[in-house]
């Protein structure tokens, strides 16, 4: 664990230096490429203003509120098609149709729709994200034993009961992949919604107010990079609940 953290800093470490010395060869104009350590110096004072930091909160509740909804409604969703052949057959049309259409293309019509506040970020990221945790949750529901329960069932669970103690344990390792998966896409269409709607504030409004607004370049990387932390910062701690509470795959993976 330790080496890979180690390698992991290097690595940025090697890659902060190569952007510094880019920067400052002369190659391109700091004013729209400035060197990491300007940039690390804006953010410093920007982490201190008031308007930028609940710009980075209006970020990250309309992000959570989104994974959330995105959650709530995929993962009963996945579990009744993947568990009803006939219900899947009946809806599979409408969402292959649905699926691919980008979540961005709908912007004017939710922003008539809702206006340009934070319910039209939120929907945006919603649509989005519910795709993977959806897909993940089906086909966690495929992959399951039929030995399993069928065993169930010999011992006399019901349906419900079956959900609970066979499918649900099953799918928890595939829903909380298709929960890191969609919490980066939301992270995305949120910022993106902010750029291009605008109106609700945000990192997104911050980088486009700085991109027209004088060639604010190291307000813009600021904004980025705190995007980014943020979107790296959650997909670890996903990813250490889900070694933490879900280990018991991976040895049963490895035990077969």
């Amino acid at each position: 664990m330790l080496r890979r953290v180690v390698r992991g800093a290097v690595g940025f470490a090697g890659f902060l230096l190569v952007w510094e010395l880019f920067s400052r060869s002369g190659a391109v104009r700091q004013e729209f490429l400035p060197p990491p350590t300007t940039v690390f110096a804006r953010l410093a004072v920007l982490l201190t203003e008031a308007p930028f930091v609940a710009d980075v909160i209006a970020t990250v509740l309309a992000w959570l509120i989104a994974v959330g909804i995105a959650a709530l409604v995929a993962v009963p969703l996945g579990l009744l098609l993947g568990s009803v052949p006939a219900v899947a057959a009946a809806s599979r049309v409408l969402v292959e149709f649905l699926r691919p259409i980008p979540s961005v293309a709908l912007i004017p019509l939710v922003i008539v729709l809702l206006g340009t506040g934070a319910e039209t970020k939120i929907t945006l990221a919603v649509y989005a994200s519910i795709w993977p945790l959806l897909f993940n949750t089906i086909y966690a529901m495929s992959e399951i034993d039929p030995v399993q329960v069928d065993t169930a069932r010999a011992f006399g669970l019901s349906r419900s009961r079956t959900l609970w103690t066979v499918r649900l344990p099953h799918a928890a390792p595939f829903v909380m992949t298709g929960v890191r998966i969609s919490a980066s896409i939301a992270l995305i269409l949120v910022v993106s919604t902010e750029l291009l709607a605008g109106g609700s504030g945000g990192l997104g409004k911050v980088i486009f107010d700085a991109g027209s607004g004088g060639g604010r370049a190291d307000v813009v990387l600021s904004a980025v990079l705190v995007a980014g932390t943020i979107g790296f910062v959650a997909n670890a701690a996903l990813e250490k609940v889900q070694q933490r509470w879900l280990g018991w795959d991976d040895q049963l993976d490895t035990g077969r």
